[in-house]
């Protein structure tokens, strides 16, 4: 019942945009995409609990082209460390087109989706040669999207035919020091080939909802990379994704995106969904223009904004008992337990102690679903303040990380 409500809706709209978005030239600097079909236009929704809902031309098939950059630049992050990655390619809005020459003074490209950041990206994935590193990239991305993604040769081909100025990026960034080989092929040519991968909006929403979900796929359950890899990674989209459109993305549609030239976008709400959307003719910026008048419909109509104000949230404590003969007050806590959780908990308990004769704390960790460090330090230094006041703090059913924070224990 809900799958085929999310999917009218997203129908309705998708409707909605295709019948007043007419605009948009598809890419033909690469001579096989300049074949596509304008009027195709489709989306999938992917949640971090593992469902999917589309609309359209969900199952149409296209190369990811610039949508790879976010999930090989997660891969490096994963396997060298955002800190060896980060010597050779910034992390700043460039302005510029995404094929502008654009080094920052330490002769870095600017961030990792402009294409000499990425080119630079996929130089730093470790391998013995051009193929192995194609390989190892398809692979990455295959577990990103949970299935084997496959190649479209004459994409490919067409676009290293082509690819002059992408060599010549490649070529500036090794005179600067930033390329990761001194052979510009070993570099380009994987590049070339991750962009004509052959996806689908639906691979695209699961890549995203994995990065949503922390680096862990959430059908296959396979954790593609670390949660500090994720993170970076919708930082970089979120400033970065949308070219030098990026700020008026942040300001329209507050998602972490990423787009690519063959009419794909791929969008991120973290810890939510991951959203694919294909549709082929570009703005002026290369961006899909019916994807980016979608998104904006989306976020418009369900307040996806990052800085949308958020409905005061349900009260972390479910239930308070007071015991007044034990001198015992019990809190059932309960949720995601974050920086507002914590801050509510910690009042809710001085409230209670001001007005009680209760000497014995006992916080129920029974139906907390998760624990923020934030809330953790702010919990255990009540704990710490509450004990030196003379009253004792318990911590019942508590993760032993949670414990260890807390200096308390769960015997009582």
């Amino acid at each position: 019942m809900l799958g085929a409500a999310v999917d009218r809706v997203l129908a309705e709209t998708l409707r909605d945009v295709a019948a007043r978005v007419a605009e948009g030239t598809v890419a033909d600097y690469i001579p096989e995409l300049a074949d596509a079909d304008r009027e195709a236009f489709g989306v999938t929704i992917a949640s971090v609990l593992g469902r999917t809902y589309g609309a359209g031309d969900a199952d149409a098939p296209f190369t990811i082209q610039s949508a790879s950059k976010p999930f090989v630049y997660a891969f490096a992050c994963e396997e060298l460390g955002a800190d060896a990655v980060h010597e050779r390619v910034g992390v700043e809005p460039s302005g510029e087109p995404f094929n502008a020459i654009s080094l920052d003074e330490r002769g870095r490209p600017e961030n990792p989706f402009i294409n000499a950041g990425a080119i630079v990206t996929t130089s730093l994935v470790p391998a013995g040669d051009a193929d192995e590193r194609f390989r190892r990239i398809r692979d990455a991305l295959s577990r990103f999207a949970g299935r084997e993604l496959d190649l479209d040769d004459e994409v490919y081909r067409s676009e290293a035919e082509t690819g002059h100025r992408n060599r010549a990026l490649a070529g500036l960034a090794l005179a600067a020091g930033s390329l990761a080989t001194d052979d510009v092929d070993a570099a380009t040519d994987p590049y070339f080939r991750q962009c004509a991968l052959r996806v689908t909006t639906a691979d695209l929403a699961l890549m995203g909802a994995t990065l949503a979900n922390g680096g862990v796929h959430p059908i296959t359950r396979d954790r593609v990379i670390g949660e500090r890899a994720a993170r970076d990674t919708l930082s970089v989209m979120a400033t970065c994704g949308m070219y030098d459109r990026s700020g008026a993305w942040a300001f329209r549609v507050g998602m972490p995106a990423k787009s690519g030239v063959g009419g794909g976008i791929v969008a991120v709400r973290p810890g939510e969904f991951g959203v694919g959307v294909y549709s082929p003719p570009l703005d002026e910026a290369g961006n899909s223009a019916r994807g980016v008048a979608m998104l904006e419909a989306l976020s418009d109509r369900f307040g996806l904004h990052m800085f949308d104000h958020i409905v005061e949230p349900v009260s972390p404590v479910a239930e308070v008992d007071v015991d007044a003969a034990a001198g015992t007050v019990t809190f059932d806590l309960r949720g995601e337990l974050d920086f507002i959780a914590a801050e509510q908990i910690v009042h809710d308990v001085g409230r209670v102690l001001d007005h009680t004769d209760a000497r014995i704390v006992r916080l129920d960790f029974g139906d907390v679903t998760v624990v923020a460090g934030i809330a953790e330090q702010l919990l255990g230094a009540t704990a710490d303040a509450a004990e030196a006041a003379g009253i004792e703090v318990h911590a019942i059913g508590a993760p032993d990380r949670v414990l260890q924070q807390f200096g308390v224990d769960d015997s009582h």
